[in-house]
């Protein structure tokens, strides 16, 4: 990377309001698989700068994005984000575990109740990627049934504007023994829609499920 530190990259060190400067960053760290640069962001997630910290996480979970494995190492990092009053970092760090799942799908599966405890006192994002971690799992064999469970618990609890991305991300690891509890769920819930948009993009999961 040069004689320039990682930190000075970021996007808040540049003057930088977007995000672009972290997601080049992400994208040459990743490129280089620069495991020296992902320590350093690890370091500043305890940075005083709020800013710092927030730069930091966005980084870490692009590269997650691009390379899972050069984040992975740090799981238990992420996982203590999980417990953070700053919103920006609990949803960041749930982020970087929906990365890790894709190279680290054991060690997720282990944590999964502090996980899932996060998600349910957790912002939107966090559930978000909460349950892509589930549907991950889902579609690994040897935990799949009892990730299934697990989906199907939040498919029946999730707020309703989520509903039809959850159900349209589910669709994939639905399988024959699945399929008839997913489309009870889906059903009982269509009442709960009040936009048109969403009961449409339900009844066409619907749709799709019935055919399987």
């Amino acid at each position: 990377m040069g004689e320039m530190s990682v930190l000075d990259q970021l996007a808040v060190s540049l003057g930088r309001r977007d995000e672009v400067p972290n997601i080049e960053l992400a994208e040459r760290i990743s490129q280089n698989k620069d495991t020296a640069s992902v320590k350093e962001l690890i370091s500043a997630l305890k940075h005083k700068n709020k800013n710092i910290q927030a730069d930091c996480i966005k980084v870490l979970y692009e590269v997650g994005d691009r390379s899972p494995d050069l984040i992975a190492p740090y799981l238990s990092e992420f996982l203590a984000l999980l417990k953070s009053k700053n919103n920006r970092m609990q949803w960041g760090g749930m982020a970087a575990l929906s990365a890790i799942v894709k190279s680290d799908s054991d060690g997720i599966y282990h944590n999964l109740t502090t996980i899932l405890d996060a998600a349910d006192n957790g912002t939107v994002i966090t559930k978000d990627n909460a349950v892509n971690i589930l549907i991950y799992l889902c579609g690994v064999s040897s935990y799949r049934s009892e990730c299934m469970v697990l989906l199907m618990e939040q498919l029946k609890k999730s707020a309703v504007n989520q509903l039809p991305m959850y159900a349209e991300r589910s669709l994939p690891v639905i399988d024959l023994k699945s399929k008839e509890e997913f489309i009870s769920i889906l059903n009982s819930r269509l009442s709960d829609l009040e936009k048109e948009s969403s009961k449409k993009r339900l009844l066409k999961v619907l749709k799709v499920a019935g055919k399987m």
